[in-house]
């Protein structure tokens, strides 16, 4: 598959059947993360990787607001990816601190996609979640107070097809030699 149509194909999907993921198909998705790029090689994260169903579903219910009505699709998905935010090295520390960038967050973002795409790759559906009650989803699979969880990542079979994506058209994000 040529990448386009990767990108074509990856979205974020909110509906997962009922069915695990192969073992070689989660390693081949966190050997491609393994391989995401990071300022300074910082490589500025960690991931619990959450494939049991109790847990999974503990997790779901942190990702959820029933005020809201948001994420109850999480209990879906056979694998939830917790991201956690580690320190820099000093390279990207310093770097940051001189540009004023929080660098592990950009690396986080490019990491995230490795994964999501990779899923892809492998006929697997994936759907990034911001939404979640931190602090829970920490004591549900002891991670420090000290840490912060950035990100986490659903991945399983997809239950409905690809959407037609709707983006923006190129020359109302691409702007050549000047900002315009």
């Amino acid at each position: 598959m040529d990448f386009l149509d990767l990108t074509l194909l990856r979205q974020s999907d909110r509906n997962y059947l009922d069915r695990p993921i192969e073992p070689e198909k989660l390693s081949r998705i966190l050997e491609c993360a393994r391989m995401a790029p990071s300022a300074c090689n910082a490589q500025p994260w960690k991931v619990v990787v959450v494939d049991h169903p109790e847990l999974g579903n503990r997790i779901a219910d942190a990702t959820s607001d029933r005020l809201l009505g948001m994420n109850h699709f999480t209990k879906q998905a056979p694998v939830h990816l917790v991201i956690v935010e580690e320190p820099g090295n000093y390279s990207s520390k310093l770097g940051g601190w001189i540009k004023k960038k929080h660098f592990p967050l950009i690396d986080i973002g490019i990491f995230a996609e490795h994964i999501c795409l990779a899923a892809a790759a492998e006929g697997l559906g994936s759907c990034m979640i911001g939404w979640f009650d931190e602090p829970e989803i920490r004591k549900i699979v002891n991670i420090p107070k000290s840490k912060r969880v950035a990100l986490i990542i659903l991945i399983g079979y997809p239950g409905k097809e690809t959407r037609k994506k709707i983006r923006k058209e190129c020359p109302d994000i691409f702007c050549h030699n000047s900002y315009q």
